[in-house]
């Protein structure tokens, strides 16, 4: 991604605006509503699986990590699951999205040592994704975390595009350098930090930028013309007629 392509809508954990989040319908939606790319969260549990939800804690306050898999609430999907209905999506309305797949793996997420939890969570994405290619399925993949450890993990092993989540640029100047130089694919800044000179930056470095979370029609457009690679956004619906017209 340079900024000379059409922005790619990227809907936030699904059509979220009209679906549960991170849910089966939500994924599907995000195909019927013309997404290009759908960005999901996953965690680690404590056997080792991987659950697709946003926060550290179920809504009964169970945390993520320390509870076993089978104790999830039931309408938690996993990786695999999350991933066919993103491929269901596709098939269903002929849109093949890509998957963002963001690691929730911030150091007060996990309990225990960090070090060899990342190992263990990027060992356990890149498990269903080689899975999934070794069954001849074939997608598009993008892997962000906030958590530049996690990111760089997934470089060392071979795994898919990686980018680094960042919320505030003014605490982290040199993201764009540091991103590049590490080998990442792309940088995704929170919105209100995205002008012309970031992307210029970004695209000098060899770094496609991606940013969240974009509702507001105007500002979708504004970015678009911009020329920004992608908006997460809860609405693509919306995104797609705005970048369209």
């Amino acid at each position: 991604m340079s900024g000379d392509s059409t922005t790619k809508v990227i809907a936030h954990r699904g059509a979220s605006a009209d679906h549960p989040e991170n849910t089966r319908d939500a994924f599907i939606g995000a195909a019927e509503q013309g997404a290009d790319w759908v960005e999901l969260d996953v965690r680690h549990t404590r056997d080792g699986s991987l659950i697709v939800h946003h926060d550290a804690w179920y809504h009964d306050e169970r945390i993520v990590w320390s509870t076993p898999s089978h104790e999830r609430p039931e309408a938690l999907l996993d990786l695999e699951a999350a991933l066919e209905s993103c491929l269901d999506g596709s098939h269903t309305h002929g849109r093949s999205l890509g998957v963002n797949i963001e690691i929730k793996n911030m150091a007060g997420d996990l309990g225990g040592d960090h070090v060899p939890r990342s190992l263990e969570v990027v060992h356990a994405v890149l498990s269903v994704l080689g899975s999934r290619s070794e069954r001849g399925v074939h997608e598009e993949i993008l892997i962000s975390s906030f958590d530049p450890e996690t990111i760089d993990l997934v470089r060392e092993l071979d795994g898919p595009p990686t980018a680094q989540l960042v919320v505030d640029l003014n605490s982290w100047p040199d993201v764009v350098e540091s991103t590049a130089g590490r080998g990442h694919s792309h940088v995704h800044p929170w919105d209100p930090f995205v002008d012309e000179l970031f992307l210029e930056s970004a695209w000098n470095a060899g770094l496609g930028v991606n940013t969240w979370t974009v509702d507001d029609p105007a500002r979708i457009a504004e970015l678009a013309r911009m020329g920004v690679d992608g908006i997460v956004t809860n609405v693509p619906r919306t995104a797609r007629q705005v970048i369209d017209a």
